[in-house]
């Protein structure tokens, strides 16, 4: 099966819209949301403290990386600035959270991580707001 160069990167601007769309929806359900619901809960709230900024410091910028990051890559703007804080918060669970639980407690972050370089590397592709008032020929 030979692609022209046209449908290769046709299917590299869908392949990042599914990658980005459910990276961060997934990030936003699991992590970003309940952590929402913490911050303007009742409860007081109970975060580690792996770099020492502090419990609250370190606890909004989870919030930060992990939902309005997600927010942002979720509708694919300014996607590769937004990969940057949960590309962050993912390799500090890795290597701070996690560094001496097994490997199981490492995976996923681990992969995390990667989506997040890659989206940091290649953007939102074409199906994004980053690309809407780009000029043609700039990709």
């Amino acid at each position: 099966m030979n692609f022209s160069m046209n449908q290769i990167k046709h299917y590299s601007n869908v392949w990042l819209l599914v990658l980005r769309v459910l990276v961060s929806g997934l990030m936003l359900i699991g992590h970003g949301i309940p952590k929402f619901q913490k911050l303007f809960g009742p409860d007081e709230i109970r975060f580690g403290d792996p770099l020492g900024f502090g419990i609250m410091p370190t606890f909004l910028l989870a919030v930060f990386a992990e939902g309005i990051c997600s927010i942002l890559i979720l509708i694919g703007w300014k996607v590769r600035w937004a990969a940057v804080p949960p590309l962050i918060t993912m390799l500090v669970v890795v290597i701070f959270v996690h560094r001496n639980d097994p490997f199981g407690k490492i995976e996923l972050p681990l992969l995390y991580s990667l989506i997040y370089a890659t989206l940091f590397v290649f953007g939102s592709g074409k199906y994004a707001l980053d690309h809407v008032n780009r000029r043609p020929g700039r990709e």
